[in-house]
C-alpha cells in the first residue's frame, strides 16, 4: 500500500505549494471532492518511482473550542489519525510562534513518524534558521523551500525510506483481481457486493453513508476467485457533517490504490455529477482498469435511458477506454456479464505485449502520423518495449522525445489500445531520449 503523507501547520506556512510540487499540478487532483473543507485537498505524489497519497489540510488549531477553525481542527485531527507520517511545516521567515507550540505538543501525542519542515529557506543560512526550531522537540528540522523546490527531493526520499516500495502481487493470478466498489453515497454499492456474492455480507439500506471503513470480501463465483472491497460513498462537499465520515474518502482512495479494477456504480435515476467524474478522474490517475455499472436500470423508463447515456457520452468521455454496463444491484440483472468485463479489464492490465508488435506498431502509427516538430526537430521514435502491467507501460525510445506533445500522446494510446484490444485498462506511455555524445561538441 502506498504511505499517506499528512501536511500539517498553521495557515499560510506554503503547505498547499508543497502539496502543489509533490503532486506535479497547479490544480489539486480532487480539489472540489466530497466531504472536504475549502482547505482539504489530497492526491497522488510522486518521487523518482516511489508513490504515495499526500494529503493537504487546513490550517490547525489544536485548541480551537467552537467555529469554522474548530471544524477544520477536527478535519486535520483525523487526517493526523490516518496518516503514515506527518510532515509539520514551520516559516523560516516568520521563525517560531506560540501557534508552532501548540500543534508540536499535540503532536507529540500523535504516535506518528513527524518530520519538521522548515519551509520558505530560500537564500537564507539553514543552520541559522533551524536553530530556534529545535526546541519544539521533534527531531532535526529540515530546511527546504516548497516555491522553488529547494531540498525538497531529499526530504521526502527521507520521509519514504522507512516505507517498503509497492510490490507486484505475484499472487494475484491465483487469487484473483481485486475489485474496488466505488461511488457516490446510495447508489447501490453494498446492494452490488451482497448480490455477487449471494449473502447479507455488508449492511445495505437506504441511508447514505452506512459504509464507513472500506470491506474486503473473498468470493468464488462460476470457480474464479475474487476480492470485493466495498468502499464508503463519496459524497458532495458540505453534505456530510461527522468528522470520521468525512475523512473515509481517503479510505476510498487507498482501495482504488490496491484494486486491479475498479467498479464505478453510477445512479440511472440521478444526474450524472461532478464528484462521479472526480472519482473516475482518479481512478484513471491512479491507472486501475475501470468497469462502470450504471445501477437501478430497471427503475427508469426509456426516456430516462436515453437521457443518462447521453449525459455519460458529454460529462464522461475520459472514460471511453471502459465497458459501460446497465444493471439491477437489487434484481441481479446484468452482473453476469458485468463480472465479464471485470474479468476482460483484468486480462487488459495484466497483458504482456511483445517487443517486436509493439515496435510494429509504433512505426506504423509514426508514418501514418508524424509526430509535430519541436525548434524545428521533429522526434524521432525507433522501438518500443513493455515497462509495467496494472497499468499497461509502453516504454518508448529514441531521440528528442522530451517535447513530444500530449495530443500525440493520446493518438499513440488510442492505436496501441485498438490493436491489442485493450478494452477496460489506461495505458501509460514513457518517453526515453537517447544521448547524443556530440551535443557537448557543437
Amino acid at each position: 500500500m502506498k504511505p499517506t503523507l499528512v501536511l500539517v501547520g498553521r495557515p499560510n506556512v506554503g503547505k498547499s505549494t508543497l502539496f502543489n510540487r509533490l503532486t506535479k499540478t497547479r490544480d489539486a487532483l480532487v480539489a472540489d471532492f466530497p466531504g472536504l473543507t475549502r482547505d482539504r485537498r489530497y492526491g497522488l505524489g510522486r518521487v523518482a518511482e516511489r508513490e504515495f497519497l499526500v494529503v493537504d489540510t487546513a490550517g490547525f488549531d489544536p485548541v480551537a473550542k467552537e467555529g469554522i477553525v474548530h471544524e477544520m481542527a477536527k478535519q486535520a485531527e483525523q487526517a493526523i489519525a490516518e496518516a503514515d507520517a506527518l510532515l509539520f511545516m514551520v516559516d523560516a521567515r516568520n521563525g517560531l510562534t506560540p501557534h508552532d507550540e501548540q500543534i508540536a505538543a499535540r503532536l507529540r501525542r500523535a504516535g506518528r513518524p513527524t518530520f519538521l519542515v522548515v519551509n520558505k529557506a530560500e537564500g537564507m543560512n539553514r543552520a541559522v534558521v533551524s536553530a530556534e526550531f529545535h526546541a519544539l522537540g521533534l527531531g532535526d528540522p529540515l530546511c527546504i523551500s516548497s516555491a522553488h523546490g529547494d531540498n525538497v527531493h531529499a526530504l521526502m526520499e527521507l520521509v519514504l525510506e522507512s516505507f517498503p516500495a509497492d510490490e507486484d502481487d505475484d499472487e494475484a493470478d491465483e487469487k484473483g483481481p481485486r475489485v474496488a466498489i466505488v461511488g457516490r453515497p446510495n447508489v447501490g454499492k453494498s446492494t452490488l457486493v451482497n448480490t455477487l456474492i449471494g449473502e447479507e455480507r455488508v449492511i445495505a439500506f437506504d441511508m447514505p453513508g452506512t459504509t464507513r471503513d472500506a470491506i474486503e470480501v473473498p468470493f468464488e463465483r462460476n470457480g474464479k476467485h475474487y476480492t470485493l472491497i466495498d468502499t464508503a460513498g463519496l459524497r458532495r462537499r458540505g453534505k456530510v457533517f461527522e468528522a470520521v465520515e468525512k475523512f473515509s474518502v481517503i479510505k476510498t482512495l487507498q482501495a482504488v490504490e490496491q484494486a486491479n479494477v475498479v467498479v464505478l456504480v453510477l445512479d440511472a435515476s440521478q444526474e450524472i455529477s461532478d464528484q462521479d467524474a472526480h472519482i473516475g478522474g482518479f481512478v484513471v490517475e491512479a491507472g486501475r482498469a475501470l468497469v462502470v455499472a450504471v445501477n437501478k436500470w430497471d427503475s427508469v423508463d426509456d426516456y430516462r435511458r436515453q437521457r443518462i447515456k447521453e449525459d455519460i457520452e458529454r460529462k464522461l468521455p475520459f472514460l471511453g477506454f471502459a465497458k459501460f454496463l446497465y444493471v439491477s444491484a437489487l434484481k441481479g440483472q446484468g452482473i453476469v456479464p458485468m463480472l465479464k468485463a471485470v474479468d476482460g479489464a483484468y486480462a487488459a492490465a495484466m497483458t504482456k505485449l511483445a517487443t517486436p508488435k509493439l515496435t510494429r506498431l509504433l512505426l506504423d502509427a509514426t508514418l501514418k502520423q508524424q509526430p509535430p516538430r519541436h525548434s524545428g526537430f521533429r522526434p524521432k521514435m525507433r522501438y518500443a518495449h513493455q515497462g509495467g502491467m496494472n497499468p499497461p507501460i509502453i516504454v518508448v525510445h529514441g531521440s528528442a522525445l522530451d517535447h513530444v506533445p500530449a495530443s500525440y500522446v493520446r493518438y499513440l494510446e488510442r492505436s496501441f489500445l485498438e490493436a491489442f484490444k485493450l478494452q477496460g485498462t489506461p495505458l501509460r506511455i514513457q518517453f526515453k531520449s537517447s544521448h547524443n555524445p556530440f551535443a557537448s561538441k557543437v
